[in-house]
């Protein structure tokens, strides 16, 4: 049975934290809201954008959040035709997942970002060609669900003993524990370590270069 480490997107990959802030600035500022602190909107992503609009704005119902996920959008892909987009991949990244590939895991991902948000990202650093599933909040329920990386299981001929769910949020963590498979939390993204492992996680990397060592020795391989 394949061996498949499914990786989290902003705030594991890609540091997308001030631009992300950014945008849902500015979205806010354009509806007349007073916009959130970064540190709010920190907490949320990681989430649908709609559930991310819902955390920041409870009080708004659902139609609400909706419109403002495509305000946010709009206010995105405005920043970046201004070439103003940066979300560089974390140092050790590219390693990682090369050390990975060498020795023979299977590598997806499974991100709130959109299709278009996750294909710009991976095809600018090069490193489209290294996932063999790609599941995004365009075409599943917004984690902790399990839907993405279901799907991505099933794409990669994986079982959950099998996958390893590598993410920075609470969200990541809940979302592998739901589809059953083991978790690594990684330390520089946007959640606390110590909510990670209260979320469940098996191991929190703290460097990028731990994680094929952990993710081997979380599925009982050698360390």
């Amino acid at each position: 049975m394949n061996r498949l480490a499914v990786f989290d997107c902003d705030g594991t990959l890609a540091d997308s934290q001030a631009i992300i802030c950014r945008a849902i600035r500015e979205a806010f500022v354009s509806e007349k809201l007073a916009p959130p602190a970064d540190a709010a909107i920190r907490r949320a992503v990681g989430l649908s954008l709609p559930e991310v609009m819902r955390v920041l704005l409870p009080e708004a119902d659902r139609e609400f959040h909706v419109h403002l996920a495509e305000c946010y959008k709009r206010h995105f892909q405005s920043l970046r035709a201004a070439g103003l987009v940066e979300e560089p991949l974390f140092p050790g990244i590219a390693d990682a997942l090369a050390a990975l590939e060498a020795d023979g895991w299977l590598l997806a991902v499974a991100t709130g970002k959109s299709d278009r948000g996750l294909l710009h990202l991976l095809d600018h650093h090069g490193i489209s060609g290294c996932f063999v599933s790609l599941q995004t909040a365009d075409r599943h329920p917004s984690k902790p669900h399990p839907s993405m990386l279901l799907q991505a299981m099933a794409d990669a001929g994986a079982m959950p003993r099998t996958t390893v769910m590598i993410g920075d949020t609470s969200f990541d963590i809940g979302m592998g524990i739901n589809a059953g498979c083991s978790t690594i939390g990684v330390a520089w993204g946007y959640h606390e370590a110590e909510e990670l492992f209260e979320e469940g996680a098996h191991f929190v990397a703290d460097q990028p270069d731990e994680l094929p060592a952990i993710a081997a020795l979380a599925l009982g391989g050698p360390s």
